[in-house]
Formats: structure tokens, C-alpha cells, sequence
């Protein structure tokens, strides 16, 4: 036998022998697989869609979703502890915009009993009024004043030139840092609408600015300027200490001492 065939038998032997070895070696088991438990959930009361502020509850606006019992924010409706809360929320208004699936809080809600949804809402001693608007947004910070913005109040009157030189525009802050309740029949602002254009603009008050909202509106005109969300809290500046308004006359501003 030639060499090249004796080699050629003993690679195969050697094949053949570690193929039985591996045949019979046990397979190895697979890896244990780890069980992972869920976690604990309870039912809470959540919006089935985006309620709009002003809008009724209906059945159609809620429902339960399960929620992990150690994320449950504090306030909100389980269905563990108020099986029956749908029944108490329906028909009830709601005070804020609330998004889908947020869970739903008594707090955002109120039952007007029959009653309009403003009076409901109006703070206890507050009074809303209405106040005549330029609708080309003049009057309106040019269109940009939306419901909960602050404002402050600018009446603006023609009246007579300290110099005796016939009449002057005659303009004064009348009231500061007041809530704006509606823009025309707008209570909030709409499918993402930046501008909310009204002839009038209803204005949240206590009783005595009532009395200077008529009077002004009846003698003048009424502008609002809007105000910034960081001077909301800031304490109203004193008032000027000459006792003056700002007159404009011909185009040229001045100051005038009120008698």
C-alpha cells in the first residue's frame, strides 16, 4: 500500500473517531430563563380623549386604565377606593383642559348646577366684565392676548390741553395685572390657535374695579397690554409721585398734572 492511501486512512480513522466522541458527549442544557413578575397595577380614572375647558363630562370622556400601584399619583381617582366615581364625574364642567389619558382630578372639575360655566368657575368676591375690543386686534396686544393671559388696563380720552391749545389725547394705566377670562366667546385657546380675535374681552375684577372698568369704558377707550408670565407675581409699581398721565398730542408725548 502506497504511502498517500496509508495517510489518507488514518485522517479519516482520526475523523471518524472524534465523530463518535462527539456523538456521544451529553448535549449541554439550555439556560434557565429568568421569570419576570408584573408588577401590581390598579384601575385608574383617566380622560378617553382631550376634555376642553368649559366642556361637560359624558361617559363617552372616561375610562379605566390600570396603573402601577407605586406610580399612582396622589389625588387621582382608583377604582379601589371610588368604584362608582364615573357616575359622580359625569355631568360635571371642566375647570382646566385635561388630556387624554391624564388621570382625572376632582379639583379639575366643578358642577355649575344649571348655572354658566363662568359663573361657576369665578373666584368667590370676583366679578367678570366685559369690555369693549378693537376686532382688528389693535386694542389686543395686535391679536395676541389669550383667555388666563394678565393684562393691564389703558383707558385712552380726549380731553383738554393744559396749554389751552385745544384738545389732547390723553392716556392712563387705570388697572394692573388683571385676568383675562374670554377673548369674544373664547375661553381657551382653540386646536392650537395662537391668535383669538372678539369684539370684546371679559375681564376677571374685584367690585370696586367694576366701578372703574364702566366709568372708563363709558368716557373712553379701553386698551389692553399684555403682561409678561414673570411680573404676574411682581407687586404693582407705586404711583407716580407727580400725580401725572401721559398726554399725546400731535404726535408729541408729554406729561400733564391732574387736577
Amino acid at each position: 500500500m502506497s504511502p498517500a492511501r496509508i495517510i489518507i486512512l488514518v485522517v479519516a480513522l482520526a475523523a471518524g473517531l472524534a465523530a463518535a466522541v462527539l456523538v456521544q458527549r451529553p448535549s449541554q442544557a439550555p439556560a434557565p430563563i429568568a421569570k419576570v413578575e408584573q408588577a401590581p397595577t390598579v384601575p385608574v380614572l383617566v380622560a378617553a380623549s382631550d376634555i376642553p375647558i368649559g366642556n361637560t363630562v359624558t361617559a363617552n370622556d372616561l375610562r379605566w386604565l390600570n396603573w402601577p400601584i407605586a406610580g399612582v399619583p396622589g389625588g387621582v381617582i382608583r377604582k379601589d377606593e371610588a368604584s362608582e366615581a364615573e357616575k359622580e364625574i359625569i355631568g360635571q364642567v371642566a375647570r382646566y383642559a385635561i388630556l387624554g389619558a391624564e388621570p382625572i382630578r376632582r379639583e379639575k372639575l366643578i358642577r355649575t348646577d344649571g348655572t354658566g360655566f363662568l359663573s361657576a368657575v369665578l373666584p368667590s368676591g370676583m366679578r367678570a366684565v366685559a369690555i369693549s375690543t378693537d376686532s382688528r386686534g389693535a386694542n389686543t396686544a395686535g391679536g395676541f392676548i389669550l383667555p388666563n393671559d394678565r393684562v393691564d388696563v389703558i383707558c385712552t380720552w380726549r380731553g383738554e390741553s393744559t396749554s389751552g391749545r385745544g384738545e389732547a389725547q390723553v392716556s392712563e394705566t387705570i388697572l394692573r395685572n388683571i385676568r383675562v377670562l374670554a377673548i369674544g366667546q373664547n375661553v381657551q385657546e382653540r386646536n392650537g390657535e395662537k391668535v383669538v380675535v372678539g369684539e370684546t374681552a371679559t375681564l376677571e375684577v374685584d367690585p370696586g374695579q367694576v366701578e372703574v372698568l364702566i366709568q372708563a369704558q363709558k368716557s373712553g377707550t379701553l386698551s389692553l397690554a399684555l403682561r409678561s408670565l414673570k411680573d404676574v407675581n411682581q407687586p404693582a409699581p407705586p404711583p407716580s409721585a407727580d400725580n401725572s398721565v401721559t398726554l399725546v398730542r400731535y404726535g408729541v408725548i408729554s406729561k400733564s398734572v391732574k387736577p
